[in-house]
Order: C-alpha cells, then structure tokens, then sequence
C-alpha cells in the first residue's frame, strides 16, 4: 500500500490521513494488533505535523480503533466482541448470534464450599456445598474469557451434565428453571497472575470483571457467575431510553 496524500487536494490534510489511516487498520500486517509506523516516521513520509498527523489518530482512538501505548506506540485494536447489557443471554448463545466461532480451551465441574458472597446471595449457610462450573473459552487465536458460575443447591444441577449445551437451555428443559432476571456488576481491574496465566496476557493488563446475579420469576436465586474477559476482546454495550 502506497503510503501518500494529495497536498493540492481541496479535502483537508487530516481527513486525507484520516482515510489513509482506516486502510490500513484493514491490512493483514496491522489489524487485530499490529503496531502502526512510529508518528515521527509517519508525519515525515506524508509530508505533514505531527499535530495534523494526531488529529487523525485522536478520532480513531476514540472510535476504538486505534490503541496508543506509551513506550510501545500507537497500534490496532483487535476486533472486540460486543455483549448488550439490555438483552442478556448464556455465552454460547451471545456469540452464536452474533456469528462468532468459538472453543472451550478447558472445563471442570466439582462440588465446592460457598464462599460468603456466593451463600449471601443464595441465602444459605457459609460453607454450603454448591455446584461450581468453570470454563475457559476463546477464539482460534487463543482464551479471551474465564467464567465460573456456581447453582443454588435447591436446583440440583447435575455434576455429569452436558454442559457443551448452552447453559440457560439446560436449565429450562432439564430442570424446568427460568432464568429471568439478571443483576451485573461490571468492573476494570488489573490481571493477577492467576488469571494473565489463564487469559495468555501479562499479570497487570486490564481485564473486565462481570458478576452476574441470576433469579427466577419468583425472584429466587438460580446462578451466581463471574467472568474474567481479555480488555482488549470485549465491549459492553447498553441502550438507555429516555
């Protein structure tokens, strides 16, 4: 790709370098990461400041296109998966909707102790044991998201279930449970070195942290589950009308 803008055209220089720039975010070499020319390098080669050069990048940055990164550069965002708080569905109905090919990188299912936000929210005693589902699922390119998600004992979920199944199907058609209304807690935090391991990341990348507190009609508590997902894989999405 030639690298070049008309300085004789009537189209102001930063939304020439605008366009440039959305090119080649598309090219194999920089998209899903690839670190773009250093701004210096670039602003000398189009012939332009590196305040017009700026303008450009600025709006793709906001956009969510661009990622700059002080003491490495500006380089693609990797294509995110976007989940709507307004309309929540099991994982594996998420992406099936929205076209996305995904593999379990790993799965356990044991008998575990509630902690005391896990028995706070089912009301029952501390140390109460529950159904604990842990699964870690990603892309071909590797894990984006680590999920636990634990059941109220009263539901006597199965330890040898077909949890390949999407989750919420199961609980509807196996053990006539509806899920209805959910609760989030959504929140950034710093990788521990637990979870970097899990996710291929580096402990202290951000990762976005998503509690969900799932009820029945009645308003009874179904599943608790937490998700740890890659920053940098994921957008949160929500609607809001006046």
């Amino acid at each position: 790709m030639k690298l070049a803008i008309d300085h004789n055209s009537p189209i102001p220089l930063h939304a020439q370098v605008e366009m440039l720039l959305r090119k080649m975010i598309e090219l194999p070499e920089y998209k899903n990461g690839g670190l773009l020319p250093r701004e210096v390098d670039l602003a000398k080669r189009l012939g332009i400041s590196r305040n017009t050069l700026r303008q450009a990048t600025n709006k793709l940055e906001y956009e969510g296109l661009l990622i700059r990164k002080k003491g490495i550069g500006t380089k693609v965002a990797e294509k995110s998966i976007t989940t709507n708080l307004d309309n929540w569905m099991s994982f594996t109905q998420e992406m099936s909707v929205q076209g996305v090919s995904f593999k379990n990188y790993s799965s356990e299912v044991k008998m575990v102790k509630a902690d005391a936000k896990v028995a706070s929210f089912f009301d029952v005693n501390e140390g109460t044991e529950v159904l604990c589902l842990s699964r870690l699922r990603g892309d071909k390119e590797g894990p984006f998201v680590y999920f636990e998600s634990y059941f109220h004992p009263r539901i006597q979920v199965s330890p040898d279930e077909d949890f390949t199944r999407p989750l919420y199907e199961i609980l509807e058609n196996d053990y006539n449970v509806i899920p209805t209304t959910s609760r989030e807690k959504i929140k950034a935090r710093s990788a521990t070195v637990i979870t970097a391991k899990r996710l291929a990341i580096k402990p202290g990348e951000p990762v976005l942290v998503r509690e969900r507190y799932v009820s029945d009609p009645g308003g009874r508590p179904i599943e608790y589950n937490i998700g740890f997902y890659h920053a940098e894989k994921f957008t949160y999405s929500i609607t809001i009308t006046r």
